[in-house]
């Protein structure tokens, strides 16, 4: 690569999935880089910063590198985005017409043009070779990995009542309602539901309407450092997606010896493997008999316990920081 500086879009960076692929692999990356601050990069202001970039360093080409799929427009030199995984395009609902055309207009040729794009699986990368048409050489799977602090031993989460746990956000492919009304099931009677992320108000409604109002708590943004304390004080982790590009939180919880629910499609078995309990998420009476299972049955209980953390222990950030490294230090600059 030439001597100026590659651009890394550290925007992306927070306390959500993404975010923490961003801030992992930023952390892992050798060479000096260029750090782009500034508004969310998928926000109109964002967006609008990202095009400022492209004028304003219009002279040597350099490399452009997002852990996200947020383009620059004109850039000249190579670009490296990120696409996790194509669920905007995939699930119904989950994105309005101007994200599926930024898509179709933005992302895809800026793919088509790219030496290299990552991604976080092989259902992922086989859906990017489909969409886009480019060889399944120039997209490479490069995954997630678990923090050295999920593990079966240190700090639990004792709120006072036994819980079922959600970690993510409340967008229409993490199958909230099913989870719902799995919870409903009388082998879950005593169980409370604890979810990550604000109360909104459709699955709080929701929760009323079927009797679970008073147990069913909106935790908020719990702090990274906490988390695992949430996990391990969790008698099951619930993640019981229509659609993921990884499944992160399922991986978290396995890695804490907690046992887990997902959803037995898209990449969640490819990750999972035989360290969860993986039911068709489309069925709710498969949900909650997976959840009573994992409650109640102590020989499936004892089987994840020694399966999770083994499985987890396979997805490590620092093999994937080294991968994105050892390929982005591959691209030629000219």
């Amino acid at each position: 690569m030439t001597s100026a500086r590659p651009v890394y879009d550290a925007r992306w960076i927070g306390p959500h999935g993404i975010g923490r692929f961003a801030a992992q692999v930023r952390s892992r990356l050798t060479g000096e880089y260029e750090d782009l601050a500034g508004a969310a990069p998928v926000s109109a202001r964002g967006l609008a910063q990202l095009q400022q970039l492209t004028f304003a360093r219009a002279g040597r080409p350099r490399l452009f590198v997002s852990p996200g799929f947020a383009a620059p427009l004109g850039w000249r030199g190579p670009v490296v985005l990120t696409l996790h995984d194509l669920m905007h395009l995939d699930v119904q609902g989950e994105a309005g017409r101007g994200v599926r055309s930024y898509y179709e207009r933005v992302v895809r040729p800026a793919i088509r043009r790219a030496p290299l794009t990552l991604t976080m699986s092989q259902h992922a990368k086989g859906r990017i070779v489909a969409w886009s048409g480019v060889d399944g050489s120039r997209v490479l799977v490069v995954g997630n990995g678990v923090d050295a602090s999920y593990t079966p031993h240190g700090p639990v989460h004792e709120p006072g009542y036994p819980y079922v746990l959600y970690v993510g956000n409340h967008k229409p492919h993490k199958n909230l309602p099913v989870l719902l009304r799995a919870m409903t099931d009388p082998g879950l009677r005593e169980l409370h539901l604890v979810m990550t992320g604000a109360p909104d108000p459709v699955t709080m409604r929701a929760a009323v309407d079927l009797g679970l109002g008073e147990r069913v708590h909106p935790a908020g943004l719990i702090p990274e450092a906490q988390l695992p304390s949430y996990y391990r004080g969790s008698q099951v982790v619930a993640m019981p997606s229509r659609y993921e590009g990884f499944g992160l939180p399922l991986l978290e919880a396995m890695a804490c010896g907690v046992p887990a629910v997902g959803g037995d499609v898209t990449a969640v078995p490819e990750i999972a493997g035989d360290g969860a309990l993986l039911v068709d998420p489309r069925d709710m009476d498969a949900v909650a008999q997976a959840l009573v299972a994992a409650v109640h049955d102590t020989a499936v209980r004892d089987r994840l316990a020694v399966a999770g953390p083994r499985r987890a222990a396979r997805f490590d950030w620092d093999v994937v920081g080294r991968s994105v490294d050892r390929a982005l230090r591959s691209i030629d600059v000219p």
